[in-house]
């Protein structure tokens, strides 16, 4: 009986250092009650998953962070001359804006101040860390997915247990084409990729991969902002 004490001590830290190797394997997320607003107005609620807090929208501010306004271009004529920074509704319609977000060129990303104060857009690691948390390229997108075919075509795969909801808000190509919405997802990296290029994410309505890729700077894409820390 003098021993009791001792031994219950000892299961208990064998307890708890299992419990602290068994907690690795899993991924920590949680939604969160807190939202986030831009310089608009505009609000986007955030989900926590590992480390990484992200906004569960894609962004649809029209302004930088400082206040400055981001050219709405509607011409396709005008939108594949640009090197400077711009957005656009897809199909130039707001309506479509209202669920899927704006598509920005890169050249609004790289002035530093499209997402809110204490928010950017993630950087190529970034989007990596979060790809090798969900288990990595092949089966990432699937959980990354907004679940149903309210948005997604076919929508192969789609779980989404975390609340990410992303959606297949299409692209404007660099000539200043609309395509691929409902079928396909593109979000900008903040990283660059040689003179002319810089890194992106796909996610694709017929399967569960999340895709890297480089893209020319004057495509528009959509942005997703992650919380700096």
């Amino acid at each position: 009986m003098l021993f009791y004490p001792a031994v219950m001590m000892l299961l208990l830290l064998l307890m708890f250092s299992n419990c602290s190797r068994k907690d690795n394997n899993y991924v920590f997320f949680y939604p969160s009650e807190t939202t986030v607003k831009d310089v608009e107005g505009n609000v986007y609620h955030t989900v926590y998953i590992k480390g990484q807090t992200w906004m569960i929208e894609n962004l649809r501010t029209t302004r930088y962070a400082t206040g400055e306004t981001i050219p709405r271009i509607q011409d396709a004529g005008h939108w594949r001359t640009l090197n400077t920074g711009a957005c656009c509704n897809y199909n130039n319609d707001t309506l479509k804006a209202s669920v899927y977000g704006r598509l920005y060129n890169w050249f609004a990303i790289s002035k530093g101040k499209l997402c809110p104060n204490n928010w950017h857009v993630p950087y190529d690691y970034e989007w990596q860390k979060l790809t090798d948390t969900l288990g990595g390229r092949a089966v990432a997108g699937g959980l990354l997915k907004e679940a149903g075919s309210g948005h997604w075509q076919n929508n192969t795969g789609a779980t989404d247990p975390y609340g990410f909801k992303a959606l297949p808000g299409g692209y404007r190509d660099p000539g200043g084409s609309f395509a691929e919405i409902t079928l396909h997802g593109y979000w900008w990296s903040g990283t660059q990729y040689l003179e002319n290029f810089a890194w992106s994410r796909i996610l694709n309505s017929d399967n569960t991969s999340i895709d890297q890729t480089d893209m020319t700077k004057e495509a528009g894409f959509s942005v997703r902002c992650i919380r700096d820390y």
